[in-house]
């Protein structure tokens, strides 16, 4: 599967290497950098919430946190940053988080493994360039490995009368089966590329 996705790959992106200098007219490492701080804000906030809900009224209330809370600490990071700050995944709850084409892509790569060699979540960093070639946007994602706290409602044995509740609210929710370490999704950061020069 992998190696039948990097041809599509190249020719949407211009794909930076890990560490990368100058690049096409931006710095590929200050991106990766401002990127990977707005993802630990969403990460940090995200988890705090999230674990406060499960302290205060379980599964049920850690739910809402995602539902209600994790939009708005999105926005408001994107707000205060000029980038477009989400989540997105193969599996999706929310029906706004569909990913991209070269997104979908990432992600099944990811999914492979979604750490690196030092046990931390993989990241990518790419250019993309619009219909008439002209580098248009600049983009980061984070894998998102599933965490064991959140395994009681994207896990593989999720409690009936929860499953309902996730269902009345997500009608079309694929976000479960999925093992402890496994590619929950990631954290994307989308950049206009004047952002970061």
């Amino acid at each position: 599967m992998r190696q039948a996705l990097l041809p599509t790959l190249t020719a949407l992106v211009f794909t930076l290497p890990p560490v990368a200098a100058t690049h096409g007219g931006f710095d590929g490492a200050t991106l990766k950098a401002r990127s990977a701080a707005l993802a630990d804000r969403y990460q940090a906030e995200l988890m705090a919430q999230l674990q406060a809900a499960l302290e205060a009224g379980g599964p049920a209330a850690a739910i809402e946190v995602c539902a209600e809370v994790a939009p708005t600490i999105a926005a408001t990071l994107s707000a205060e940053s000029g980038a477009k700050v989400g989540r997105t995944s193969l599996k999706v709850r929310n029906p706004e988080a569909f990913p991209t084409t070269t997104e979908r892509a990432m992600l099944i790569v990811m999914a492979e493994a979604p750490l690196d060699a030092a046990g931390k979540p993989v990241e990518r960093v790419w250019a993309e360039a619009d219909a008439t070639g002209t580098m248009a946007t600049l983009h980061y994602m984070r894998a998102i490995p599933l965490k064991p706290q959140c395994a009681a409602c994207h896990g593989e044995a999720i409690d009936p009368a929860l499953l309902a509740t996730i269902k009345a609210r997500y009608p079309a929710d694929a976000a479960t089966g999925f093992k402890v370490g496994e590619l929950r999704g990631a954290f994307t950061i989308t950049w206009p590329k004047g952002m970061v020069e």
